[in-house]
């Protein structure tokens, strides 16, 4: 039977370890901002439960928004990157809310 005490064996100096490069931190993605237009159709009531189900807005943040789209056409509801920017806008538009997405820049 082999010695088992011997089974790992040291090479000395000869050997090299490499290094890994600088791993660089991501980018951040771009941002894109999300926004509700006025429309004839959706009472605001509606368009407000539809922003506090959909979003993480408070009450208070929706009913703002809400109101500024109401009286000048159009509300910045958030800003984030577009996979989800493009998600927010397909889940108003399923409810019959008027949603675009564009660029933060």
């Amino acid at each position: 039977m082999p010695d088992q005490s011997k089974t790992s064996k040291t090479t000395g100096a000869g050997t090299a370890t490499k290094s890994k490069p600088a791993l660089k931190p991501p980018k951040p993605l771009p941002l894109w901002k999300v926004l509700l237009h006025n429309d004839d159709k959706n009472d605001m009531k509606f368009v407000m439960s539809s922003i506090l189900e959909l979003t993480p807005l408070t009450e208070q943040d929706a009913l703002l928004r809400m109101k500024e789209a109401h009286d000048t056409g159009v509300a910045l509801i958030l800003v984030t990157h577009k996979e989800r920017a493009e998600l927010y806008q397909e889940q108003f538009q399923s409810k019959g809310l008027v949603v675009t997405i564009e660029p933060a820049e």
